[in-house]
């Protein structure tokens, strides 16, 4: 396959490090993969089967991620940017990729806001769709203002198809530093610790301490720090690693006030196995440098970087910390004092076995990425939303507020797929009516959905058994059988769900097939029916006096060929036509529109279909409503939902 992944680092090289192992990954398995850096150049190793292109690259000085100050270290205009934007594109036009792959944003990277929804309209409108993907490390940075973390999840819900979180949960799960609702939950993929050093550590006896930084300047006050320190701890050699992204002068004057016994020098490739043979490590608690200290199993103080408000490294080394794996010294309280005295408790600390963490990250992370392209072919090549906007776009100007709910037919027991739909109704806060058997009602059902507040329960036929003749369509209320026996039936279907499920069910009267005969729909209210729901727009908004009926629409499934996914673009096509006619007012205007769908015959391709469909819906504001408060029943069961 075709994979394009998109990088821009604006402080450390962190991000790119770990983007170009993905890239080596992706690669090694044979696929033509392609890296966009945005950031300041870096010298990569071993990308000779990975095609590299540098964009007109953007930085930050210290922890101001506003100002993006180009190769000249001025602030960027304008025409910069779209210098930028153009190339980006055209990248994705030449590799057509079949995955892409987006570094950070949605969860960051604001400031290039623009750029990445640029990358990714224009890969939404490709044919096919590639697979979006994010690429995230284990801990995130959310913002202060909560409309800032919704616009970061309805962008993800909207434009991609799985979160790749670069940690091991047993360590430090997402939620530790990020708010993950349950609508983002399913699109999280956690691969395990992204190691960029993929080699094994070398056998050394600990002799020394090493001192580290990350590449940015943001290290300096460390390795300065650091240097006074070492004046009093003299009877161990001390080496101290200065990153690239500390300028020269600064590099140099570190050198020249160097005592004997301490070696300064630039980062070196073989920083692993200097680490590997040190007594203790002194460092901030970067990305990497955790998987080095998991890899190593050195004693080491952390001094987390913590300028800006700025909490990653602090989540991290308190989590190392708690392991009995590092000592924290705050960056607020750092002194040559507080380090000597931190790096002489450390020394006698005895070492803590490290925990078994996940660090197969690059691999793990082509697998899932292969594994979302194989099992969802039909939907991530077909997919084309644009219709669907459009409409929305005309009932928006047109002032009408669309509406949408959603019924799911033949429920009868709790089972995995029943518990499956209710958690994808959950966490897209979504209400839905399930449409039960009640000859079949199991006990597991009313105990399922007691839990459920947005979930209730309508009435499915009696035992959704066929009186058709053959030849004719399926029925079980049809125009067949005495008139006098379905009355009974529709009667014992009420009591009997009543029965079983109590105030979790709507007294509304859901035909199998989608099919009933004129002649008992009159007598539905007489049995205390109030409800009445089929498929297609309906012809009243009464069929009969004290019934409100309200159908469904649009449904996922092709009944009549493969008993897959219908052709996506006839789904969304079958929606925005229910949106048009209602918006022009060709159809009543006051009915909801209605998905239907049936949990116990989805595939995963209709699964994911209906994940997609609620999210694109979701990012645009439009929520399913509750089934009691689409037919007017709200009073008692839309309150107690809300805890009244």
């Amino acid at each position: 396959m075709r994979v394009l992944i998109a990088v821009t680092h604006l402080l450390g090289a962190g991000h790119l490090t770990r983007a170009a192992a993905l890239a080596r990954a992706f690669a090694r398995k044979g696929h033509e993969t392609m890296l966009v850096s945005g950031g300041s150049p870096v010298r990569l190793s071993d990308l000779a089967n990975v095609t590299f292109v540098q964009l007109p690259s953007v930085r930050t000085i210290g922890t101001d991620f506003r100002t993006l100050l180009g190769e000249d270290f001025e602030p960027v205009d304008a025409a910069y940017l779209e210098r930028r934007r153009t190339l980006l594109l055209q990248a994705l036009k030449a590799v057509r990729p079949d995955i892409l792959i987006t570094e950070l944003f949605p969860f960051g990277r604001r400031v290039l806001a623009d750029e990445f929804s640029a990358l990714l309209d224009a890969a939404r409108r490709s044919s096919p769709r590639p697979l979006v993907l994010c690429s995230i490390r284990d801990i995130l940075v959310p913002s202060s203002k909560a409309s800032r973390i919704a616009e970061a999840h309805e962008r993800a819900l909207r434009d991609y198809d799985a979160v790749l979180v670069h940690g091991d949960p047993d360590l430090l799960p997402l939620e530790a530093s990020w708010p993950v609702d349950e609508r983002i939950k399913p699109l999280i993929h956690y691969t395990g610790y992204v190691d960029e050093n993929d080699g094994s550590v070398p056998a050394s006896r600990r002799h020394g301490i090493v001192i580290s930084g990350g590449s940015s300047a943001a290290s300096l006050p460390l390795f300065r720090t650091a240097l006074t320190a070492s004046r009093e701890i003299t009877d161990r050699p001390w080496r101290i690693l200065i990153g690239r992204g500390v300028a020269e002068p600064d590099f140099l004057a570190l050198q020249e006030v160097a005592p004997a016994h301490v070696v300064v020098e630039r980062a070196r490739s073989d920083f692993r196995a200097l680490l590997a043979g040190a007594e203790l490590s002194v460092s901030q608690a970067g990305y990497n440098t955790t998987i080095d200290l998991l890899r190593c199993r050195v004693r080491s103080v952390l001094v987390p970087f913590e300028a800006g408000h700025e909490t990653e490294q602090r989540l991290r080394a308190e989590r190392l910390t708690a392991l009995g794996l590092a000592e924290i010294l705050p960056e607020t309280d750092l002194s040559w004092q507080n380090l000597a005295n931190a790096i002489r408790r450390g020394l006698t600390r005895a070492p803590s076995p490290a925990p078994s963490i996940s660090i197969d990250g690059a691999r793990r992370s082509v697998v899932v990425a292969e594994s979302l392209v194989h099992s969802r072919p039909a939907l991530h090549r077909t997919t084309d939303w644009s219709p669907l906007d459009r409409a929305l776009d005309r009932a928006e100007d047109q002032g009408y507020p669309v509406r949408v709910w959603w019924r799911d037919d033949d429920a009868v027991a709790d089972t995995p797929q029943l518990d499956r739909l209710l958690g994808l109704a959950r966490r897209s806060y979504a209400g839905i009516g399930l449409a039960v058997i009640p000859e079949g009602i199991d006990a597991s059902l009313a105990m399922r959905l007691a839990d459920e507040p947005k979930a209730v329960a309508l009435v499915h036929g009696w035992s959704h058994a066929n009186h058709a003749p053959a030849g004719d369509k399926k029925a079980e209320f049809g125009p067949h059988r005495p008139l006098e026996l379905m009355v009974a039936e529709a009667e014992q279907a009420l009591h009997a769900a009543r029965e079983h499920l109590g105030s979790r069910l709507l007294p509304v009267f859901v035909p199998p097939w989608n099919r009933i005969s004129p002649e008992i729909v009159a007598h539905l209210p007489h049995l205390g029916f109030r409800g009445l729901s089929t498929f297609m727009d309906r012809k009243a908004v009464h069929p009969v006096t004290g019934l409100v009926q309200i159908n469904t629409h649009v449904d996922p499934i092709d009944w009549h060929g493969t008993r897959s996914l219908a052709d996506p673009a006839l789904i969304v096509a079958s929606l925005a036509s229910a949106i048009e006619r209602r918006s022009a007012g060709k159809a009543d205007r006051d009915e909801p529109i209605g998905l239907l769908t049936h949990h116990l015959v989805h595939d995963e391709v209709i699964w994911s279909l209906c994940e997609r469909l609620i999210a694109h819906l979701a990012a645009r504001g439009i929520r399913f409503m509750c089934p009691d408060e689409c037919f007017g029943m709200e009073t008692k069961l839309h309150l107690r939902s809300n805890g009244i």
